[in-house]
């Protein structure tokens, strides 16, 4: 997997694996409109206290930060960007297994379907 990203060197903030940034441009592309981003966000709930929400969004928070991927524009509010400094979005298509996956440093603990972490 490689992570390609245009922040600065030594900024914090979430990676988008080039296989996801691929995929995310894919749905993008299907829904046919060009004034959409991914926004990554975590909020309460789930088993383990957080859970992460990934959805396509037109608007801009005050706060927001955005990083860009393979063409693919990732924006992260400002509440939501310490749980998730240095995550890892990538996307599996296995047998076993096909969606986006977040592998978050900052996770101290997570529950066993992988979308709620502590």
């Amino acid at each position: 997997m490689t992570v390609q990203d245009t922040q600065a060197p030594g900024a914090t903030g979430v990676l988008l694996s080039d296989t996801a940034a691929l995929k995310v441009k894919t749905l993008l592309d299907q829904e046919g409109r060009d004034d959409l981003r991914l926004r990554i966000a975590v909020q309460p709930g789930g088993c383990s206290g957080l859970r992460y929400q990934l959805f396509f969004d037109e608007r801009f928070l005050d706060g927001d930060q955005t990083h860009e991927f393979g063409g693919v524009e990732v924006i992260v509010d400002r509440m939501s960007g310490p749980y998730l400094g240095g995550a890892v979005i990538d996307f599996v298509d296995t047998i076993e297994k096909q969606g986006f996956t977040i592998d978050n440093p900052n996770a101290q603990g997570s529950c066993a379907c992988g979308d709620s972490f502590s």
